[in-house]
C-alpha cells in the first residue's frame, strides 16, 4: 500500500493579506489552551456516553450505571471530570443527585460532532 502525500503547493509564495488576517484573528495562548482541555475532554467514549445520555434526559449515577453497564464508582470519576469541564451540572432532590448537560453549548457541540462523523 503506497504512501498518502500531503498536498503542497508547486511554488514558493506567500499571500501577505491572507497571512496578515489570519495573524491579526489569531486566539490567544490562554483560549487556545481552554479551548484545548475543553476537546480533550471528548476524547474518551466513556464520557461521550454519559453526554449522550445526559442528552436524552437528566439521570442519576445509577441510572447512568446502568445504562452503560459499568459501575458508579467509574461513572462518578468521569462525571467529575465532565462537571469541572462545565459539561455537566447537577441538583439534589433529597438523597438522590440528577446531572444533566451543563447548556446548550453543549448539545450544540454534541450534535455538531455527530453530524460531522455521519456526513459522508
Amino acid at each position: 500500500m503506497g504512501k498518502k502525500l500531503i498536498e503542497v503547493c508547486e511554488i514558493q509564495c506567500i499571500h501577505e493579506e491572507d497571512v496578515k488576517v489570519a495573524k491579526d484573528n489569531m486566539l490567544n495562548d490562554n483560549t487556545i489552551n481552554e479551548l484545548t482541555e475543553f476537546f480533550k475532554v471528548f476524547g474518551d467514549a466513556t464520557r461521550i456516553k454519559i453526554l449522550h445520555a445526559l442528552f436524552q434526559t437528566e439521570m442519576c449515577v445509577c441510572d447512568i450505571a446502568a445504562v452503560l453497564e459499568m459501575n458508579q464508582s467509574a461513572i462518578s470519576h468521569q462525571l467529575r471530570v465532565l462537571k469541572s469541564a462545565r459539561l455537566v451540572k447537577f441538583r439534589r432532590e433529597g438523597k438522590v443527585i440528577y446531572y444533566s448537560l451543563d447548556d446548550n453549548h453543549v448539545i450544540d457541540v454534541l450534535q455538531q460532532g455527530l453530524a460531522h462523523v455521519k456526513h459522508r
